[in-house]
């Protein structure tokens, strides 16, 4: 099942930015041509009610009602934002609800993206964000939720939002120290909420090794331990080696890999209570190859890939890998 709205188009922050309508444009176009544009279904805006789970009445009452202005010098608000913004929560919103109720694969094709907007504040293109409001809808129906953040960019906003919870697991693989600068392994969370905050903070060069050993050492262990009841990936193409954004060397088949290994495990989990929600990515054929490969892989189908370079065979992340593992020896069972 696909969630996605052309609406998303409409969202154009300023002209020339990297995060364009285009984007979207381009995985629909691709996934058209591969015969996988199926099953498409489209949201309703989240309600006030389900923005204020995460997000705090005053900033959600600047963001509606700015008109025009800047939450960052990346991040513009115009008349229709708050809008679309809504559409993209609503969207992530309905694709956790349907695979909750029909324990099946689901992905959300969204923009604006959202891991960096926090309890009362914007930025870094995000405005609401999307996972952590579908993930507060599910622990207010009594279900613990994981979310696997996959951006090459640490999810600031998700992890402030959730950093002293114990019914949401927050796990990221990012490069550390580009923006927004946060993410360390030693950030392990706050309050009760400690242990339940994994950041695995990657360096310039990461890709396919590297995920791979983060994943087997690190991922699928907690996953396993915390026994969540329903799957969220924050799903970001910019760790791609073709990304203009960063330095992380993911190649497609990697990157395809990686999810279809978190959405079998999901399946052994939680019973296919798994969602897929886009969040970055910046090169076109990069995103659209990784998304069509991700979307045939939870469909039972493959594609032909052509960015398939390993520029990391030697697990460069190891010194990443080796800190989160010692920053969690109190508080899970890591090899």
């Amino acid at each position: 099942m696909i969630v996605y709205d052309p609406r998303f188009l409409d969202h154009v922050a300023s002209p020339l930015h990297v995060e364009r309508p285009e984007r979207l444009g381009s995985i629909v176009t691709r996934l058209q041509r591969e015969g996988l544009f199926t099953e498409v279904t489209k949201a309703v805006p989240a309600s006030l009610a389900d923005l204020e789970r995460v997000h705090r009445t005053p900033y959600l009452n600047l963001f509606r009602t700015l008109g025009e202005g800047l939450l960052d010098p990346e991040t513009a608000v115009h008349p229709s934002t708050f809008e679309i913004a809504s559409l993209a929560a609503g969207a992530v919103l309905h694709a956790t609800r349907i695979a909750v109720r029909d324990g099946r694969p689901t992905v959300a094709l969204v923009r604006p993206p959202g891991h960096h907007a926090g309890p009362d504040y914007g930025g870094g293109f995000c405005y609401l964000n999307n996972v952590a409001i579908a993930a507060a809808a599910q622990v207010a129906e009594g279900q613990r939720v994981a979310i696997v953040d996959y951006d090459a960019h640490h999810g600031n906003g998700t992890r402030d939002i959730f950093a002293d919870s114990t019914n949401v697991l927050y796990l990221s693989t990012h490069e550390y120290g580009i923006y927004p600068g946060t993410g360390p392994a030693e950030d392990v969370g706050e309050a009760e909420g400690r242990g339940f905050t994994v950041n695995i903070p990657f360096r310039a060069g990461c890709g396919d090794a590297s995920y791979a050993v983060a994943y087997e050492a690190i991922v699928e262990p907690i996953l396993k331990q915390f026994r969540p009841d329903v799957l969220l990936v924050s799903l970001g193409v910019d760790a791609h080696y073709r990304d203009p954004l960063t330095s992380l060397v993911l190649s497609s088949p990697g990157y395809v890999d990686l999810l279809g290994r978190t959405a079998a495990l999901a399946a052994r989990l939680c019973g296919n209570r798994v969602v897929v929600a886009l969040e970055g990515g910046y090169h076109l054929e990069a995103l659209s190859e990784v998304l069509a490969g991700v979307v045939g892989r939870l469909q039972g189908r493959s594609i032909g890939y052509t960015l398939t370079d390993v520029l990391d065979s030697d697990v460069h992340g190891r010194g990443a890998i080796e800190a989160t593992t010692r920053a969690h020896g109190a508080f899970w069972n890591l090899r």
